[in-house]
């Protein structure tokens, strides 16, 4: 199991967002995000359209504009933030997208590994359902 680096970007550009709301109230500018995580402005403008498409944040016109948090940091499910930003560990159609030569798995009916992601994937959910980006800071 591997995060994204887009997960793993997009969660630290979040960070920077929750930050700039806990000690000023404001928001924070695409440019501001990029120089505090070393990444480049458009691949932070990447990241925020995609946390903005999870309605994690919402831009902010004008002069002190930028991007400000869609709901307070206690609210934001880590597991929110994740599934705006990349899939999960597992799923569905994993299965199907693994059958090598053939047309469906040669295990589908009797598929112990399956029955393992699962639980995995079950025990991570659990986990990221219950930590919220304010337990992050």
């Amino acid at each position: 199991m591997k995060l994204s680096t887009q997960e793993e970007y997009g969660l630290r550009c979040l960070m920077q967002v929750a930050q700039r709301a806990s000690e000023t109230g404001g928001s924070i500018s695409i440019p501001e995000i990029s120089r505090a995580e070393g990444l480049s402005t458009a691949h932070v403008g990447k990241l925020v359209r995609l946390l903005r498409l999870g309605d994690l944040v919402e831009s902010v016109r004008g002069q002190a504009g930028g991007y400000k948090l869609a709901r307070p940091a206690s609210e934001i499910l880590i597991s929110d933030v994740l599934g705006a930003l990349g899939d999960p560990f597992f799923n569905e159609g994993f299965c199907d997208e693994h059958t090598g030569y053939e047309e469906c798995c040669t295990h589908s009916v009797d598929c112990s590994i399956r029955s393992l992601w699962n639980a995995i994937q079950f025990v991570v959910d659990q986990k990221l359902d219950r930590n919220t980006l304010q337990d992050l800071m």
